[in-house]
């Protein structure tokens, strides 16, 4: 049985041919799974996913701002419920590799001395 949706948040798009009033943002959970998306037409087809709300929250703001609006054009997405969006750890830069090791030179300090026996 599927889960009927929530309301999770709110965009405003308030410049261009889009503005109006503010769109609602709904959650649905599907077993261990979270999708958000708003429900107003053409926006419907950006939908965020991943495993907690918060980590489908980070991944909504990043296909809306992938969505072709310019950020002055809209605010928000605004969060209800205590939703802080979870971006996901950054890649670690990788290490530089250490300096190639070269093998010791002979140098030329002192010549052997010559024991003479007696």
């Amino acid at each position: 049985m599927s889960t009927l949706p929530e309301f999770v948040g709110t965009i405003h798009i308030f410049l261009g041919p889009y503005r109006g009033n503010p769109i609602a943002l709904y959650v649905r959970r599907e077993g261990e799974f979270c999708r958000i998306s708003p429900t107003a037409y053409p926006w419907n087809r950006i939908v965020g996913s991943g495993e907690t709300m918060n980590k489908a929250a980070a991944h909504f703001e990043t296909q809306w701002k992938e969505g072709g609006l310019s950020p002055e054009m809209y605010s928000g997405p605004h969060w209800e419920g205590g939703i802080k969006p979870e971006k996901p750890k950054p890649i670690p830069a990788p290490k530089p590799a250490p300096p190639p090791s070269t093998p010791p030179q002979p140098t030329d300090a002192a010549p052997e001395t010559e024991n003479k026996s007696e």
